[in-house]
């Protein structure tokens, strides 16, 4: 039989081109086991380096590099997903002691520098396509109480606000409220990989009606950028970091409480010191129907922080105070107030948060004093006077454990009326608080609480003693 020679070229050229595939598939599988080894390499030093992570360092570095998403922490998640892992999200942590409250005052004040009290960035995720990480936590909340009488206002513990003896609704018998009042929304904005410590936050509640239930409260709403603090928050004359653990929501008597438009800056004088100016807008009370200010206040505080013994503020605030009389003519007068506040660490199961307040025309800026016309009132020959007042605030708390801690709580704030007003004005309170709380998990805690309360007016007439019962429970998300 003759094979044509045509039909042998074609076989042999056919042997030929699959000898070269046969060649570049090892060839390329040559290539992947390289590449294979390589991801291997890679994969063991990221569960390596997220291991060593797991033990805090003695000190944070600076974040290097952007993040792009949020740090897997687990290792099996690290191995099924190693293409997407990011760069390790790590900040400075901040000098001052972080407490972790009850109610957390601390997690919305500015710190100096690019510190943070949250060096982990604990619930942060990447925006896309920019430097930014977000973290959106919601903290439900409820609290249950029981009080020995009317407080005058069930859903708070407000001494300023208790009936006195002789009025219509004082006295009665036992009442218990349960309300969700307390529960929070907050976005916290950041750009760690970037200078100038920039972060936007935004926080509220729904304590905007003393007569009724979850109704919206701002609470903080601000930016922040090299220093430079605008927007609705804290006064610079306020100290967050001495709030004591309390399951009130409300807080003592004696602290100070000042919410308002604000541009402060910031200076970090070293890693230990700095000091805030602040230019805030005049939010005064007086007893008159129409308040004048032609001046904002001006605020300033120096911090003095460290990792071991905690932390102590001094600050100042000067301001004007005004009010037209019921005659057509206004009234100026000079306000002025000083505040000093520390908490002090005794070792790792204890620590002493205390606060002390001086000044006139201030008054409406106490915890306890804000809810009347406590800045500036009337004497009885016409005069216009800011109102003299002072407060002190003790604190103790102990750690039984990891998850047991008690709090001891007493203040006093102690306001002069004017001899123009109303004879039963309030001239001072007592608050006490005792508690234990239980750190059910990390976000989830849950207090009980027993609440003592007094107020006495300019005439003598008081509150007689009251008392409550109280437990709150919360859980963060993701804190």
């Amino acid at each position: 039989m003759c094979i044509p020679v045509t039909v042998v070229a074609d076989d042999a050229q056919e042997i030929a081109e699959l000898k070269k595939s046969a060649a570049e598939m090892q060839q390329m599988m040559a290539q992947m086991q390289q590449r294979i080894a390589e991801l291997e390499a890679k994969q063991k030093q990221r569960v390596a380096e997220l291991a060593e992570a797991k033990s805090p360092p003695t000190q944070a570095p600076a974040v290097a590099v952007r993040p792009l998403q949020p740090v897997l922490k687990s290792e099996s998640t690290v191995q099924e997903k190693e293409q997407t892992i990011p760069p390790q999200l790590l900040g400075k942590k901040a000098k001052v002691t972080y407490r972790r409250t009850l109610n957390d005052q601390q997690a919305a004040m500015t710190r100096p520098l690019d510190y943070t009290l949250d060096p982990a960035y604990t619930g942060f995720f990447s925006v896309p396509n920019t430097p930014m990480v977000i973290k959106l936590n919601a903290k439900p909340r409820v609290d249950m109480t029981y009080d020995n009488r009317y407080t005058g206002a069930p859903s708070r513990f407000i001494p300023a606000k208790f009936p006195l003896r002789g009025d219509a609704n004082f006295g009665g018998s036992g009442q218990f409220n349960m309300n969700a009042n307390g529960t929070q929304l907050i976005a916290d904005v950041r750009a760690p990989s970037e200078p100038g410590n920039l972060r936007f936050y935004y926080q509220n509640d729904f304590f905007g009606d003393d007569d009724k239930d979850m109704r919206y409260r701002l609470q903080h709403i601000y930016g922040q950028y090299f220093g430079l603090k605008v927007g609705f928050t804290t006064s610079a004359w306020e100290n967050g970091d001495v709030w004591p653990d309390t399951v009130d929501y409300e807080g003592p008597n004696a602290v100070i409480f000042a919410r308002r438009p604000v541009a402060q800056f910031t200076h970090a004088i070293n890693e230990n010191w700095n000091a805030t100016v602040g230019v805030e807008k005049p939010d005064f009370f007086v007893d008159a129907d129409q308040r004048l200010a032609r001046l904002p206040d001006f605020a300033f505080n120096t911090r003095w922080e460290d990792e071991k013994w905690g932390h102590l503020q001094l600050s100042s605030i000067l301001r004007e105070i005004g009010a037209r009389d019921v005659s057509g003519m206004d009234h100026r007068d000079f306000g002025w107030g000083l505040n000093a506040g520390f908490n002090l660490n005794l070792g790792e199961a204890d620590s002493i948060q205390f606060l002390g307040v001086i000044g006139e025309g201030v008054g409406g800026m106490g915890n306890d004093t804000s809810f009347l016309n406590s800045d500036g009132g009337f004497a009885a020959d016409g005069s216009f006077e800011a109102l003299p007042y002072w407060s002190l605030m003790g604190a103790w708390t102990h750690h039984w454990d990891d998850r047991f801690r008690t709090n001891l709580v007493y203040g006093h704030a102690n306001l002069d009326p004017a001899s123009g007003m109303d004879p039963d004005f309030y001239s001072y309170s007592n608050y006490g608080a005792a508690n234990v709380i239980w750190q059910l998990g990390d976000r989830w805690s849950l207090g009980f609480e027993g609440l003592y309360g007094y107020k006495e007016g300019a005439s003598g007439r008081n509150s007689d003693d009251m008392f409550r019962f109280q437990m709150g429970m919360v859980y963060s998300l993701f804190d």
